[in-house]
C-alpha cells in the first residue's frame, strides 16, 4: 500500500510516499480502507518533533490521526462494527491507503468521506477547550484564530451551549465567522479596543499561536481564563497549554449528535492527494484556514 512517511524531524521535505506493508487491526481496534485523512496542525507539529510527549513515536514514523473510510478488519473483543460500514474516527499514519482506528463511529448521514475526516481531533479539541477553559451558557468566550477546524467546531459547539463568541480572524473571513454566529473582528492595529467595544469577555481561546497572549490575559483579566493550543511559550506567562487529548469516543460522539441534528458543518477548504502531503502540511502550518483541509486517498 502508499503511505506517507518521515525517517528524521524537520521540514515538509523530510515526508516521502512509500510502499509499505499493510496494517492489521489489533484487539479492540479496526482496520479501514482510508477514503480520506483530516490534515491538522498537531501532524506538523509531530512531524517537527515539537509534541512527542503527547505523541511519542518511533522513526521512521507515519503521518496523521483522522480519517474516514470503510471498516475491512475487525479487531478481537470489538463489537458494534461490521466490515463494510462506513467510519470516522482517529488512529495512527492515516495518510495511507490502510490505517488502523483506535475510535470510531458511524458516519452520520449525508455526510461525505472528505467532510467526515475533518472532524474527529478538531471535535474532541474544541470540546476540551470550552470543558478546561470554563465558560458556561450566558458568558462571552473569546476566539482568536476562529476561521480554521477547531475554531469552527468551537464556535458552534459554544452557541449550541448558549455561550456567545466574539471570533477573530482575517478581513476574508468576517462573513464566514457572521455565518457561524459569531460576533466577528479582524486582527490588526487596535484589535484589543475593537473587541473591548463588543463587550466584556469571560474567557479566550488562542487557537493560532499568533503572539496574541498577553492582550488576551488583558482582555480577560486572568492568565486562568485563557487557554492555548497553539503558542509554547504561554506558560511563561501563566497561561495554560492544552495538548492533552481527551476522550475521542466520547467527542465523536457529540459530533455525530450535533451533525444530525444541523448544528455542526465545517466546510473543507482545500483536499490533496498522498502526493501532495508536502504542500498540504506548508499550507497548514501557513493556517488562514476556513473550515478544513483533509487528504484524499
Amino acid at each position: 500500500m502508499k503511505k506517507v512517511s518521515f525517517a528524521e524531524f524537520g521540514g515538509p521535505d523530510v515526508l516521502r510516499l512509500l510502499d509499505a506493508e499493510e496494517p492489521h487491526a489489533g484487539p479492540g481496534q479496526v482496520r479501514i480502507a482510508v477514503r480520506a485523512a483530516g490534515v491538522n496542525p498537531v501532524d506538523w507539529r509531530i512531524r517537527e518533533g515539537q509534541v512527542l510527549g503527547a505523541h511519542p513515536i518511533e522513526l521512521p514514523s507515519g503521518v496523521g490521526l483522522d480519517a474516514s473510510g470503510v471498516v475491512d478488519e475487525v479487531g478481537e473483543g470489538v463489537e458494534g462494527v461490521e466490515v463494510g460500514d462506513p467510519v470516522f474516527g482517529e488512529g495512527l499514519s492515516t495518510y495511507a491507503e490502510f490505517a488502523v482506528l483506535t475510535a470510531w463511529a458511524r458516519m452520520p448521514e449525508g455526510l461525505t468521506f472528505e467532510e467526515a475526516a475533518g472532524y474527529p481531533s478538531v471535535v474532541e479539541t474544541a470540546l476540551r477547550l470550552i470543558r478546561e477553559v470554563g465558560v458556561r451558557s450566558g458568558q462571552t468566550l473569546l476566539v482568536s484564530g476562529a476561521s480554521g477546524g477547531v475554531g469552527s467546531a468551537v464556535l458552534q459547539i459554544a452557541r449550541d451551549r448558549g455561550i456567545t463568541v466574539i471570533g477573530v480572524a482575517g478581513a476574508a473571513n468576517q462573513d464566514y465567522l457572521r455565518g457561524l454566529g459569531a460576533v466577528a473582528t479582524t486582527y490588526g492595529e487596535g484589535w484589543v479596543e475593537r473587541v473591548r467595544v463588543l463587550g466584556p469577555v469571560d474567557a479566550a481561546l488562542d487557537l493560532a499561536g499568533s503572539g496574541v497572549i498577553r492582550e488576551l490575559v488583558e482582555l480577560t483579566g486572568d492568565p486562568l481564563k485563557v487557554l492555548t493550543i497553539a503558542d509554547l511559550g504561554a506558560p511563561d506567562l501563566g497561561v495554560r497549554f492544552s495538548g492533552v487529548a481527551g476522550s475521542v469516543p466520547d467527542a465523536l460522539a457529540v459530533a455525530a449528535d450535533l451533525i444530525s441534528r444541523g448544528k455542526l458543518h465545517i466546510p473543507v477548504e482545500k483536499s490533496y492527494t498522498l502526493a501532495e502531503a508536502v504542500e498540504a502540511h506548508i499550507d497548514s502550518h501557513a493556517g488562514h484556514a476556513r473550515g478544513r483541509r483533509v487528504m484524499v486517498v
